[in-house]
């Protein structure tokens, strides 16, 4: 079977990426520990590894990259689409729509109750940073769920083909 170009490019980031994520999850647990007087945790008797901010920031990397590879991916069909098919445009961003819903949903459903942290006195324990965990939180469950569904009955309805 041929191999084109965009398989090419995308199989070499994907191994970019999978090899950089192995060293930053390396650092993270072989790295060391905080010395005690840098530590943030509230119980200095816990360990804390010395690279978790490494380890959070290319999280954060890794997400951004998602989104905007999936919004860009979105915005590129749609375009396409609309110069074929106006109509088939707009069915193309049901998933976005759908997306949309899970979230204001989500939102709805969050707690906007402030929670008890011992050691804590950040800013983000505020009612609306509490919502939007939850709801990226009950988007996550909700959509993991669907996907499994979806995995689930498309290898039942191949079965009986």
């Amino acid at each position: 079977m041929k191999r084109y170009k965009i398989q090419k490019v995308s199989g070499a980031v994907l191994g970019v990426l999978l090899i950089a994520t192995l060293g930053v999850l390396c650092l993270f647990f072989f790295g060391g520990e905080t010395p005690v007087e840098q530590r943030l945790v509230a119980d200095l008797s816990k360990e804390e590894p010395a690279y978790t901010d490494v380890l959070m920031s290319w999280i954060y990397i890794l997400f951004g990259l998602a989104v905007v590879v999936s919004l860009s991916g979105v915005f590129y069909k749609f375009v396409a689409r609309c110069i074929v098919s106006p109509r088939s445009a707009l069915r193309s961003l049901l998933g976005v729509m759908l997306l949309v819903v899970v979230l204001a949903v989500s939102w709805c459903m969050g707690s906007d109750r402030p929670l008890n942290i011992p050691g804590y006195d950040g800013t983000e324990n505020v009612p609306f940073w509490l919502k939007v965990s939850d709801m990226f939180l009950y988007a996550i469950y909700t959509l993991l769920g669907i996907a499994l569904a979806l995995i689930a009955g498309f290898g039942m309805a191949r079965r009986f083909r």
